[in-house]
């Protein structure tokens, strides 16, 4: 393999850069990286040999803002790594919906991972996670593909169809000590964020509960509406103490 990797990744709060940047510092390779959350135009046809793809998992999918960007990719001659991020409860169909979709654009995808960090919603689900346990089996499942003479796809789990896409009617909302700063605009993937009339309003239709305006507000003056907050707490409230495990797939 060459010594340039590419990796593309949505990262809205944290969790997947840190998996996916483990695991390239692991590779040993000059990384190029490119942020599917971002609003500029994203390059579609990858320079190196091996790209990886790196999602968070959004009720057992891939968000749709990586689905739409990454089935534009050239991968024709191409080997690809796939990430799936999910925070603690199930990665369900993610990482088959990925592979799907490389497979489709001409990528060979020689490995599959799938690791736990914390949830971005309910916050002490995951928490701490990836640890130091986990970010060594990131760098097993590394060093693995670097060994790797794969020239096949590889075999994860999940069901076609897929599972329907997490569906919402809700967005995170401000509170009144907002200082409409703009930043939660700025990251906001889906452009679901104005700021209008001294006010910032939320388009819930373009919400994908991704949580990156959350994350980004240094006022912590954006949150979830306090009722669905209390929901996601009590649904997932039982995975507080539990590990659950990462699956690597050659």
């Amino acid at each position: 393999m060459s010594d340039k990797m590419e990796v593309y990744y949505f990262s809205p709060t944290g969790g997947t850069k840190r998996v996916s940047s483990i695991f390239a510092d692991a590779m040993e390779k000059e990384v190029i990286w490119h942020d599917l959350g971002s609003k500029e135009t994203m390059m579609e046809k990858p320079e190196g040999e091996m790209i990886v793809v790196a999602a968070p998992v959004f009720g057992g999918r891939i968000p749709s803002v990586v689905r739409e960007k990454i089935e534009k990719l050239s991968g024709i001659g191409k080997k690809a790594v796939t990430i799936a991020v999910y925070g603690n409860r199930a990665y369900e169909d993610a990482l088959l919906e990925m592979n799907d979709i490389l497979i489709k654009c001409g990528f060979t995808v020689i490995a599959s991972g799938a690791f736990v960090a914390q949830h971005s919603m309910a916050l002490e689900v995951g928490a701490g996670r990836p640890d130091e346990e986990d970010e060594k089996e990131i760098c097993k499942f590394a060093e693995s593909v670097k060994n790797s003479t794969s020239a096949e796809n590889v075999h994860v789990p999940g069901n076609r169809p897929y599972k329907p896409e997490m569906n919402m009617p809700a967005a995170p909302i401000s509170l009144p000590s907002c200082t409409r700063c703009g930043k939660c605009v700025i990251v906001c993937p889906t452009n679901a964020v104005s700021v209008t009339d001294g006010a910032v309003i939320t388009d819930t239709e373009k919400c994908i509960l991704c949580m990156a305006c959350t994350r980004v507000c240094a006022e912590q003056a954006r949150i979830l509406p306090p009722p669905l907050q209390q929901k996601m707490e009590q649904k997932l409230g039982a995975l507080k103490d539990v590990r659950n495990k990462n699956e690597m797939f050659l």
